[in-house]
């Protein structure tokens, strides 16, 4: 027979037994059953709750291999899910452009160390008032913990510390890219022609927002 205990708070604890209904008791009798427990030779597993790491975004030289990688991930990624014509990912080269400011972010843990690269996106100027969002990715490892959001934020931030009064994106219209399409759109952008040197495009998704 297996027990598992989850604190569920107010000086109770939540014993499982066997897979079965929860059994509650007050902490004044965890000892008691623990021993009972150990004696009776049964294995005990006590889930606790996975520190959430900090996050920190800083501006990337790109220089990196751990950039190096994800962004091969990323393009890999693109390439397959999009035909060749409707390819607009920019390669490392393209992000090293003058137009071009480029950020990493980095999970560490609570003392501060243990950095690991957690995701990245860019801003690409189009005009004096117009940017343009590039290479948002998250890394696999650290999807559905707010990378994203996080990374978005930023670059709203950012827009406007460049003085930008427009922020425009170009994704997909494939089921795959339905989370990032979503997630534009809590934020505020809304669909809109194609900008820059887009055009029409079955395969592509264009939005924006002002700033």
């Amino acid at each position: 027979m297996r027990y598992e205990s989850v604190y569920r708070g107010f000086g109770e604890v939540v014993f499982y037994v066997g897979g079965l209904n929860p059994i509650a008791q007050p902490r004044s009798a965890r000892n008691n059953h623990l021993n009972e427990t150990l004696t009776a030779n049964h294995t005990m597993t006590v889930r606790t709750a996975q520190t959430k790491p900090n996050f920190l975004i800083r501006i990337d030289d790109l220089t990196g291999p751990d950039i190096a990688r994800l962004l091969e991930e990323h393009l890999a990624d693109m390439n397959a899910t999009s035909p060749p014509e409707s390819k607009h990912a920019l390669d490392l080269d393209g992000l090293k452009q003058p137009d071009v400011t480029f950020w990493t972010i980095w999970a560490t843990n609570t003392e501060g160390q243990g950095e690991q690269l957690a995701g990245c996106c860019a801003l690409k100027r189009l005009t004096e008032n117009h940017g343009e969002i590039k290479s948002m990715r998250t890394a696999m490892a650290f999807r559905r913990q707010g990378v994203a959001q996080r990374l978005l934020q930023h670059l709203l931030d950012q827009a406007k510390v460049q003085q930008l009064t427009r922020l425009s994106l170009e994704t997909g219209s494939m089921d795959y890219f339905a989370a990032a399409r979503a997630l534009y759109s809590r934020f505020g952008f809304e669909a809109c022609p194609p900008f820059g040197d887009y055009v029409e495009d079955p395969n592509s998704v264009f939005m924006t927002r002002r700033i």
